[in-house]
C-alpha cells in the first residue's frame, strides 16, 4: 500500500489532534499548520513514523505577512518520502517582534544553509542554530531585505525614462493613441510596425 496524503493527515490528527489546522490540497500536494512550538515535535514524527518515513527536506523558506498581526512570519518546511514520492508541506507562524523558531538542524542537516538564509532576508532567529549569522548579505545590514516594508520603486527617481519600459511616456511608444497615429499617417504600416 503506497502512501497518500488522507493516510499522512489521519496520522497527523491521531497523534497530534486539533493542534495540526489549516489542511489543504493545492495541486494535490497536503499542506497545513502546526504550532511554532511544536516544529521539532512534527519533524521528528514525520522522519521516524515507519509508515511516514519523511526523511529528505526539500526546502525551508521563510515568508512575510504584514497583515497577519502577531504572525507575521512564516516558516514554511517542504519534506519528501522517497520511497513512496510523497511530499508534503506545513507551516508555521511567529510574531515579527520574537521571531524565534526552534532550529531544524538536529533533524536535518541541509536545514543550516536553508535557516541561515530565512534568518538572511527575513529575521527568523533558529533557536539552537550552530551558527546563525547572513548567508549573502553583508553583516552589518541591519534590516532584512525580504520583508515587505519597503516600496518596490523609489517614485522619486528621475533617471528612468518610462517610455523604455513600455509606460508609454513622451514620445508616446506603448500607448493605443499613438499607434493608431501611426497607422492612419502610415497605413500600409504592418500592426505593430516601426516607422523609421
Amino acid at each position: 500500500m503506497s502512501l497518500t496524503n488522507e493516510i499522512v493527515k489521519q496520522k497527523l490528527v491521531e497523534k497530534f489532534g486539533d493542534q495540526v489546522t489549516n489542511f489543504e490540497e493545492p495541486y494535490g500536494m497536503l499542506t497545513f499548520e502546526v504550532p511554532k512550538e511544536m516544529n521539532l515535535k512534527l519533524l521528528n514524527f514525520l522522519y521516524d513514523d515507519e509508515t511516514l518515513k519523511f526523511r529528505f527536506l526539500t526546502d525551508l523558506a521563510a515568508v512575510h505577512y504584514p497583515a497577519y498581526k502577531g504572525r507575521e512570519l512564516a516558516v514554511v518546511y517542504h519534506l519528501h518520502n522517497l520511497e513512496d514520492n510523497l511530499r508534503i508541506r506545513f507551516k508555521v507562524f511567529t510574531d515579527i517582534n520574537q521571531p524565534d523558531v526552534y532550529t531544524a538542524t538536529g533533524v536535518f542537516s541541509t536545514a543550516n544553509w536553508q535557516e541561515r538564509e530565512a534568518y538572511d532576508f527575513y529575521g527568523v532567529n533558529f533557536v539552537g542554530h550552530p551558527n546563525l549569522k547572513r548567508i549573502q548579505n553583508v553583516d552589518e545590514m541591519d534590516y532584512f531585505p525580504q520583508r515587505k516594508e519597503f516600496p518596490l520603486e523609489d517614485q522619486t527617481r528621475i533617471d528612468k525614462d518610462d517610455e523604455m519600459f513600455g509606460r508609454g511616456g513622451s514620445m508616446g511608444f506603448g500607448n493605443k493613441q499613438a499607434d493608431d497615429k501611426h497607422h492612419t499617417e502610415y497605413p500600409n504600416l504592418p500592426e505593430g510596425g516601426q516607422v523609421v
